[in-house]
């Protein structure tokens, strides 16, 4: 009786709370009053997170070039007049863009929020927050982990009368589209458990395409990282095993939904 109860509470107060969604609705110059505020709050915060990056940018870009320079046959040259101080400024601000990430998601939420109806909240709130820390697992796993394995490879194929030695230029654009490339495919869960959730496909129907998923993991290794086969492999490789395990989140909120019918 007392569950019955609580069950008929929790549904008034998720009907009363649609109710409210609904009767809310904004015009639409409100939404965009409220769009420029949270765009300036961002931009006034990664503004504020590139200062400490600009401030000890020795330092940053050491920590990062240290990855290729133990294994170049030199220190990164720079070509043109301006690539030290050109490159540092994008260095800093795509730091500060990964580092504020978590605050310009929940700026994001707290658009779109009061749109949404208490089912829906309850269903993105642990989704957001995963796939936060998905992405910064991907971020890590490509550099501490896939960036000393590829520059090795590519220094033990080097021949002997050549002397390897990158730019300034060259390797920051290798730094800012292998990881972004990690930390998209580590989100591979996520949208396993929205198509599903949604009713787009089902789990069944992804499990019976694993053959092709097998291949296309390959086939994304080959457009999303530099061409050698190394990086390719260690973008794959993870690529299946998350979808695995999406496939396995997915059974599991699919199920939810029946327990809490019975």
């Amino acid at each position: 009786m007392a569950a019955k109860k609580s069950q008929q509470d929790s549904a008034d107060f998720e009907k009363e709370h649609d109710e409210n969604v609904q009767q809310n609705e904004q015009p639409l110059l409100s939404h965009l009053i409220e769009l420029r505020k949270r765009l300036l709050r961002s931009l006034i915060v990664v503004a504020a997170a590139c200062i400490p990056y600009l401030v000890f940018s020795q330092e940053v870009f050491g920590f990062i070039a240290d990855v290729v320079t133990d294994y170049s046959t030199q220190n990164l040259l720079a070509t043109k007049v301006m690539e030290p101080f050109i490159e540092q400024l994008k260095l800093a601000l795509v730091l500060a863009i990964y580092t504020t990430m978590p605050y310009l998601l929940s700026q994001l939420w707290g658009f779109i929020a009061p749109g949404l109806y208490l089912k829906e909240k309850k269903f993105a709130v642990p989704l957001l927050v995963t796939s936060i820390i998905l992405f910064y697992s991907g971020v890590a796993f490509s550099f501490f982990i896939v960036f000393p394995l590829v520059f090795n490879f590519l220094a033990s194929i080097l021949p002997t009368d050549v002397a390897w030695m990158p730019t300034m230029h060259d390797y920051l654009s290798f730094f800012y589209k292998v990881p972004l490339a990690f930390g998209i495919v580590f989100e591979i869960p996520i949208a396993i458990v929205l198509l599903v959730a949604t009713g787009i496909t089902s789990v069944k129907t992804l499990s019976k395409a694993r053959p092709y998923i097998f291949i296309s993991c390959f086939v994304l290794g080959m457009l999303l990282t530099p061409p050698d086969v190394i990086s390719q492999v260690l973008l794959a490789i993870p690529a299946w095993i998350l979808y695995e395990f999406g496939l396995i989140f997915a059974r599991i909120v699919k199920k939810k939904p029946k327990k809490e019918d019975e």
